[in-house]
C-alpha cells in the first residue's frame, strides 16, 4: 500500500466513524471535509472590557 493509499483509507475510516458512507464522503468537498474533521474551534480568551461587561450583566450576589 502507497501512502497515498493510506492516506485515503485514513480518511474513509475517519468518515465512517462519524456516520459518512462512502457515497456522502466523495460528495464533500475538501472545506466540508475541512470542517468535519477539524478540532473543536478555540475560544479566545475575555478582554478585559468583555469581563467587565459581563460583570455588570450578571453580577456575584
Amino acid at each position: 500500500m502507497t501512502p497515498q493509499d493510506r492516506q485515503w483509507a485514513e480518511m474513509m475510516q475517519a468518515a465512517a466513524r462519524i456516520g459518512v458512507g462512502p457515497e456522502g464522503f466523495w460528495r464533500l468537498s475538501v472545506k466540508e471535509w475541512r470542517m468535519l474533521t477539524a478540532g473543536p474551534a478555540q475560544a479566545t480568551p475575555l478582554g478585559r472590557g468583555e469581563l467587565e461587561r459581563m460583570q455588570e450583566m450578571w453580577p456575584d450576589d
